[in-house]
């Protein structure tokens, strides 16, 4: 089964590592795609494309899986683009609310099902059968948190993978060094 995972990933986290990790194990991914949105629709990115690009591929190529620049800016379009045949989009609870505001959320669900990360004890009634739910530990972490400790000069240990931590120092992101 094909999943498709795609943020800006400004920067990716250990939360996004475990929301793959879930998917894998719960729904039976086999092949992830992680796909880098180089220009978002809904926010802009403060790391560059090819920062966020790398810094994906030392958090998820643990996983096996594929990370790749996105260039469409609405997930319709990018779906439309790959053609996989009954792809699995993951996303977060949080996101699904916000889906019926999405471009096309009717063709999102034609072509591809979606993949959502629930908290334990976190009722969602996933209304559609292209909607399939999984269970995932609560994470306390975000790209904003992040950027603004790395800003503070304090460390993110624990929030992100060391080779991240260590990217973002080394390349000076988000006001660090």
């Amino acid at each position: 089964m094909t999943g498709i995972f795609g943020g800006r990933f400004d920067p990716p986290h250990l939360g996004h590592l475990a929301l793959a990790r879930a998917a894998i194990e719960q729904l039976g991914v086999d092949d992830l795609h992680v796909t880098v949105v180089v220009d978002a629709a809904h926010k802009r990115s403060e790391a560059a494309a090819s920062d966020r690009l790398a810094m994906a591929e030392l958090t998820f190529g643990a996983l096996g899986a594929t990370v790749e620049p996105e260039e469409h800016r609405y997930t319709v379009d990018a779906l439309d683009a790959r053609g996989d045949e009954d792809p699995i989009f993951l996303l977060g609870a949080d996101e699904l609310r916000d889906f019926p505001t999405w471009k096309q959320p009717e063709r999102v669900l034609e072509l591809a099902r979606l993949g959502v990360a629930a908290r334990p004890g976190y009722a969602l009634e996933a209304g559609s059968p292209r909607i399939q739910v999984f269970e995932l530990e609560p994470q306390a972490i975000s790209s904003s948190q992040i950027r603004e400790r790395v800003r503070r000069g304090e460390t993110v240990d624990g929030l992100v993978a060391p080779a991240v931590a260590a990217y973002i120092a080394e390349h000076r992101l988000y006001g660090a060094g």
